[in-house]
């Protein structure tokens, strides 16, 4: 089924069903789609899980199976883990195909990781797309909020029961009168699991034809 819909608010903890979580779920998640990762076709380089689960939500919304296509979404543990595993799966390791998404903050060390793997040297965004590499405007929690506007962000957040605390963020001095999309990056960012859920929710929300570009970009280009 090409578009499985939003996740109703009872499903719970089975959002992240098949997702590492917790305290070390950084690391956890690297070497679980390291172990995949050896055998793949293509492997795609993302920051961390949120951005994993991001990826495999839209791709499941499109009908694909990465994992029957030989591709594994890779999560680094942040931009700086970036080089080595592009040379683990670059020409100089394993020759799989190498695609990403990075926050614009990281796409130099990006850029610097392709050239030093021999996967190219890209001077630009444009010459980092054409080697299927991608970059977020922020991240792209910020992306995916841009998409669906506050004001779905706000009903999905009310389906899920966590509307009222996102309010109780809105009050505090700090956030109070601040622009409403990045009280919603504050909000996601506040705990780690609230970011992964949130990661599938939205993908799973936003119409197929809103969908940020540079998600939709990558899934292209694999």
């Amino acid at each position: 089924m090409v578009d499985s819909g939003p996740v109703r608010a009872d499903d719970g903890e089975d959002l992240l069903a098949g997702y590492v979580t917790g305290p070390a779920a950084a690391t956890e998640a690297t070497a679980v789609a390291l172990a995949r990762a050896e055998s793949a076709r293509v492997v795609v380089l993302v920051e961390g899980v949120s951005d994993q689960i991001a990826v495999e939500t839209l791709a499941a919304r499109r009908g694909r199976d990465l994992q029957a296509e030989h591709i594994v979404v890779l999560p680094v543990g942040g931009a700086h883990g970036v080089a080595r595993h592009l040379r683990r799966f670059g020409p100089e390791g394993t020759g799989a195909r190498l695609a990403g998404l990075c926050d614009a903050g990281e796409a130099h060390i990006v850029q610097r990781g392709l050239a030093a793997a021999g996967v190219g040297a890209p001077g630009s965004r444009a010459e980092l797309g054409r080697l299927g590499f991608f970059v977020c405007v922020e991240d792209l929690e910020d992306e995916l909020i841009r998409a669906a506007g506050p004001a779905q962000v706000t009903e999905v957040l009310a389906a899920h029961g966590d509307l009222g605390a996102f309010r109780t963020i809105q009050q505090q001095p700090a956030w109070r009168g601040r622009d409403e999309a990045a009280q919603l990056r504050r909000f996601f960012g506040a705990g780690s699991q609230r970011k992964l859920r949130y990661a599938r929710l939205l993908t799973e929300a936003i119409a197929l034809d809103r969908m940020p570009q540079p998600l939709t970009a990558l899934l292209t280009a694999v």
